[in-house]
């Protein structure tokens, strides 16, 4: 009902109070007449199939209104099985996918995953085949353009970003002084979220508000922006780290020391961050996983930076709005969660007691399962070797590793999880390497995000 504020009548109460009781539990029991439920689907063309193949080109609907039988419909399903949700209006149906799990908002060729395989390719090329011979910096080019960069693009790039790099640490104030205000008493992705936002502010040449909603149709301004979006990241995220540990008062970063070994995203993100003399092997680790973090289909951070961008708002708004995304524990918070949960267990011993609970439902076991992957994660895969290999290199003797190892192999071997295919994903693995870098566990959120980046 529509009422003036002050001026409810008993009736328009009484109204009042049953809407909110609509809202609150769905129905209004015999006051509601609601439709009854779809009777049928099946393909066109005379067929009986419950179960719709790939090579149907329509479908036949039908359903009950008022206890009776509307007439049959046939709506059009586009290659590859594609229904168009519009088409269910036809018969005054709407789809309901809450999760999204059989529901797609656009087409793209950038990242196919195959989870019943455990398969996950970028632009084509096999994740495992792209972390062994790319830097992050070719992933970053070959996500955006669909093909690997020369060696002159690939030169070209990474003097951009380095370039935006020290732009960011060396130039933008005020970005710098809201990082250091906020400091250590933040979580790291929290200050991201802001700090981001606050870039966008420092840059009214990019918004779309400002200087036109036609800036996002403009294939050179799009293009314009991968290296200061991939530099400023590096930078920002760099500048988030010292201020964390107290040392945001340095000078801003120089690129003239960086050495020649270190010329990827992750050795700049690691000299910027002061952390110099890193074995080579380890450097090259980090950015082996800015490349497996660097793009999966239309994950829940993608989804919130399209939703975002869809309503022409500047594209530092729209990252923002994903990095909160990715900040949940559900998302690009899980690594985080994954390394507190080994603490938590803290020796091998602990480990069947850790498991009978998880089964009872009274802990999560974080690293372990996942959405679209009903095997085992294929960056999984890639990372556990990295573990191995760091902690190696840095000789570092992490029991968090020897946990995890046997977490993995009491889980793989119970039915309980084999059942429900709950395998070890990106997150179980990641945290150890991290650690053994030297970053804290509230810090990995934001080292996800630096590899994200690219495919946002």
């Amino acid at each position: 009902p529509h009422v003036a504020v002050g001026a409810l009548k008993l009736v328009e109460k009484v109204e009042l109070l049953l809407l909110c009781w609509l809202v609150l539990h769905g129905t209004m029991k015999n006051i509601v007449d609601c439709r009854d439920e779809v009777l049928s689907v099946g393909a066109g063309g005379g067929s009986k199939s419950s179960t719709l193949g790939y090579a149907a080109s329509s479908l036949k609907l039908s359903s009950r209104e008022n206890g009776k039988n509307t007439e049959e419909e046939v709506v059009a399903v586009e290659r590859g099985g594609v229904l168009r949700a519009a088409e269910l209006s036809k018969v005054g149906v709407v789809s309901y996918d809450p999760g999204y799990t059989n529901t797609a908002c656009c087409t793209s060729s950038i990242t196919f995953i195959d989870g019943d395989r455990g398969i996950l390719r970028y632009r084509g090329y096999d994740i495992s085949e792209i972390a062994a011979k790319c830097e992050f910096l070719d992933v970053a080019w070959l996500l955006f353009h669909g093909e690997l960069p020369t060696k002159a693009q690939h030169d070209s790039l990474w003097t951009a970003t380095e370039m935006n790099c020290v732009e960011m640490t060396a130039s933008m104030h005020q970005v710098r002084d809201l990082v250091n205000s906020l400091g250590a008493s933040g979580h790291p992705m929290g200050t991201l979220a802001s700090s981001v936002a606050a870039w966008g502010t420092v840059r009214p040449k990019d918004n779309p508000a400002l200087v036109g909603s036609a800036l996002y149709e403009d294939a050179s301004f799009r293009s314009s922006m991968l290296a200061p979006i991939l530099g400023g990241f590096v930078g920002l995220s760099a500048m988030i780290y010292r201020a964390a540990h107290k040392s945001g008062q340095e000078a801003p970063y120089e690129n003239t020391s960086l050495p020649v070994s270190h010329h990827t995203v992750g050795g700049l993100f690691l000299h910027a961050c002061g952390r110099r003399g890193l074995p080579i092997s380890v450097v090259r680790a980090l950015d082996v996983l800015l490349i497996l973090h660097a793009d999966h289909e239309l994950n829940c951070s993608t989804a919130t930076l399209r939703q975002l961008a869809s309503s022409g708002v500047d594209l530092y708004s729209s990252l923002s709005g994903a990095v909160c995304a990715l900040y949940g524990p559900l998302h690009g918070g899980a690594t985080e969660a994954a390394v507190k949960m080994l603490q938590k267990i803290g020796h091998e011993s602990n480990i069947p007691a850790f498991v009978a609970r998880v089964k009872r439902r009274e802990e999560k076991m974080m690293g372990f399962g996942h959405r679209v992957y009903k095997n085992y994660d294929p960056r999984a895969k890639l990372i556990r070797g990295l573990a191995h290999q760091v902690l190696r290199d840095l000789k570092v003797q992490d029991p968090l590793l020897e946990v995890a190892s046997a977490l993995e192999k009491v889980a793989l071997g119970d039915e309980y999880f084999a059942k429900r295919q709950l395998y070890p994903n990106v997150d179980f693995y990641s945290g150890i390497i991290y650690s053994a870098i030297g970053f804290k566990p509230e810090f990995f959120p934001v080292l996800f995000a630096l590899g994200r980046v690219s495919g946002w």
